[in-house]
């Protein structure tokens, strides 16, 4: 058994009856000479009559009904004409085929719907399609104003980069001199000890000094020495200068004042005390 064409026909038959409904056409479809191997069936209605033409292949033979109202008016096989009165002799043929019709118009039908249902999801879909595109627009507006500001950031980075490696270095060399300071500080600590030990001596020195001018009667006491120098030239004691005998008495006992220029009493700044000043001072 060949396999029939209606139900690739039959969309059209379907689409057509309903435009002709809804518009009340008035025209009617002839296909005499239609190609043998195409199937169809065409629909009209004339003020409430319904007309239809039906064409298609059927175990290798080609038939047309003409119907009215459902009702077949015509019949022909391989266009050949069939007399009503041996319709009979076709009435399970067509039997098969109103059924085969019956069953793509159903068929046609739930296409139709279906085809609704497809294009009212197309609409959805166009609609979210321009939504999804607006939103990647706007998507690659935001990628660009992020690529930009990344670059920026990128820049700001290698400053701040930058920026922490010079204090890293002025770090270091901040810590290199507080550590030089440091040392220098322990210096200065271990010198002013040695300069408070000498300024110790110095005193007990210069005590021992006026005891001696005392003993040896050049001043009447302690108190009554307000000024001594020795250096190289001579020495005084109260402004007045020693003989050399003198002189040479203290300088060999007391060379550690007169390995320089030595005074005692007030500087020109007005302190009073022992001033000294020698280059073979100890440090």
């Amino acid at each position: 058994m060949k396999t029939n064409y209606l139900k690739s026909s039959i969309v059209l038959v379907v689409v057509l009856a309903i435009t002709t409904a809804v518009k009340a056409q008035n025209s009617s479809e002839t296909d005499s000479n239609a190609d043998r191997n195409n199937s169809h069936h065409y629909i009209n209605y004339d003020n409430g009559k319904r007309t239809e033409s039906i064409q298609t292949n059927w175990h290798d033979k080609t038939y047309r009904m003409e119907l009215v109202n459902k009702k077949m008016t015509e019949l022909y096989v391989n266009d050949v004409k069939i007399p009503g009165n041996k319709w009979g002799e076709y009435s399970k043929v067509i039997a098969e085929i109103k059924e085969q019709i019956r069953k793509d118009e159903v068929q046609a039908m739930k296409d139709q719907i279906q085809a609704r249902k497809d294009q009212a999801q197309a609409r959805v879909d166009q609609e979210q399609a321009v939504k999804d595109q607006q939103e990647a627009k706007l998507d690659q507006v935001q990628a660009q104003k992020d690529l930009e500001q990344a670059r920026l950031d990128q820049i700001q980075a290698k400053k701040d980069q930058e920026e922490a490696q010079r204090d890293q270095e002025e770090a270091q060399k901040d810590q290199q001199q507080a550590k030089l300071d440091q040392e220098q500080a322990k210096k200065d600590q271990e010198q002013a000890l040695i300069d408070q030990k000498m300024a110790e001596e110095d005193q007990k020195l210069m005590k021992q000094m006026i005891a001696d001018l005392v003993n040896d009667g050049i001043v009447a006491g302690e108190k009554s020495v307000y000024s001594i120098t020795i250096d190289s030239s001579g020495m005084t004691v109260n402004g007045k200068k020693m003989t050399d005998e003198v002189y040479a008495k203290y300088k060999a006992k007391y060379s550690r004042f007169a390995a320089g220029s030595f005074s005692y009493g007030d500087d020109q700044n007005g302190s009073h005390g022992i001033h000294m000043s020698r280059s073979d001072r100890k440090k």
